[in-house]
């Protein structure tokens, strides 16, 4: 089952987000905006997925990294055409969780890429029917 990826929040700062109209109650538009400008990008399905994984695991997620604009993203070394640029991934940390069970769980949410690393799991919403894993050190 294919989720809709064209459903989305844009702003060019996290501020201007209403906080009555931010529908993901363990999440704030500031840990998901860009930590190098403050713009938002972030497609629903995404956040859903999120919110979906946050409930069934019952503890928090520390996002290391969410949207990253397009210069920012290439300041910190991340991969041309990253799925942080497009609102559709985020680094949640290890730290307090089961890497196997968050894995699992960020899979059953819904995310298809899902990248290891020894300090937290990179997951997105790739278009794809089964989870592509990655490994780095």
């Amino acid at each position: 089952r294919r989720q809709r990826y064209d459903m989305q929040i844009k702003v060019k700062h996290w501020s201007e987000i209403d906080p009555a109209e931010w529908p993901w109650r363990n999440f704030t538009p500031d840990e998901i905006a860009c930590k190098g400008t403050g713009r938002l990008l972030i497609k629903h399905a995404a956040m859903h997925a999120l919110q979906i994984a946050r409930d069934t695991v019952s503890k928090p997620f520390v996002i290391n990294s969410a949207y990253r604009s397009p210069r920012y993203n290439a300041k910190i070394g991340g991969v041309k055409n990253s799925y942080h640029t497009k609102g559709m991934a985020f680094d949640i940390s290890l730290r307090g969780h089961d890497k196997h069970q968050l894995v699992n769980e960020l899979v059953a949410a819904g995310f298809r890429g899902i990248g290891h690393y020894p300090t937290f799991i990179h997951a997105d919403i790739r278009p794809s029917d089964h989870a592509v894993h990655f490994y780095r050190d």
